[in-house]
């Protein structure tokens, strides 16, 4: 039997294409930010966030969208797939396999990985061209980048395996999913400034990894006078990174204590 990171690998190069090969994936997980930049980058992309501001809504949008891409690629990704793949007997084929069972997992956070670092690469990459977004400043900054996107999509990618055992296929699973990551995105900064938003929106937002990614991506790419604006008059990071965390240990627990392979039960 092959070692196990060629199995790895094999399991992602697997993972990969069929990912890419579905249409509903590649544009709702992978593209539809880009999409989104270019719609709003379009129509407001030359204006400012708000009167007398400094920060187009361009860039204010770009770091929404880094964050978002976290939880379409990572989150809402799993959160289908994983369904899908039970409720047509992929799970119960590999359950019978000699493939250690987290293979299909590191292969699932390969893919995950795969599409976001596409999705920052377009994003800030066009973002840059066609509508002035400034990239960070400092090695600081992008370390803080490299971080905080690190976390994201661990937390992300557990909480989309959590969330997968609440469905029985991926037609109900997108059902569910999609309209939570709709809710979060208007309540967590993505596209609105976070601080103007009613509180009690700001109260839930606080709870979930997306109002801290979106927070500290905001930190990075927006000008650091801009943490005037913010509920805490800072950008947060230290207690961003350890919210993430906090969520990567809790989602870990809610997979293993919820995740389903065969339909019933935990295996």
């Amino acid at each position: 039997m092959k070692n196990y990171a060629a199995l790895c690998a094999d399991r992602a190069r697997f993972e990969l294409r069929t990912t890419l090969r579905d249409r509903g994936t590649v544009m709702f997980s992978v593209l539809l930010p880009i999409f989104l930049l270019v719609i709003f980058g379009s129509v407001f992309g030359k204006g400012s966030i708000y009167a007398g501001s400094n920060v187009t809504f361009a860039q204010y949008m770009v770091a929404g969208l880094l964050a978002s891409g976290l939880i379409y690629g990572a989150f809402q990704q799993l959160a289908i797939a994983i369904p899908e793949e039970r409720s047509n007997g992929t799970l119960k084929r590999l359950v019978g396999t000699p493939m250690p069972k987290s293979v299909y997992f590191v292969g699932k956070l390969a893919v995950s990985a795969f599409i976001y670092i596409f999705q920052a690469i377009a994003l800030l990459g066009l973002g840059h061209l066609f509508y002035n977004i400034h990239m960070p400043v400092s090695a600081h900054l992008w370390l803080i980048f490299i971080g905080v996107s690190i976390l994201g999509l661990i937390s992300s990618a557990l909480l989309g395996v959590a969330f997968s055992s609440l469905a029985k296929d991926g037609k109900s699973a997108s059902a569910l999913a999609a309209p939570l990551v709709l809710f979060f995105q208007f309540t967590s900064g993505v596209f609105f400034v976070y601080a103007s938003l009613p509180t009690w929106m700001q109260d839930i937002a606080a709870v979930f990894p997306l109002k801290w990614l979106a927070q500290s991506m905001r930190g990075v790419f927006l000008p650091a006078n801009f943490s005037s604006h913010e509920v805490a008059q800072s950008f947060e990071f230290g207690r961003g990174f350890l919210i993430l965390a906090a969520w990567s240990i809790v989602a870990s627990a809610l997979c293993w204590r919820t995740f389903r392979w065969l339909g019933k039960g935990r295996d």
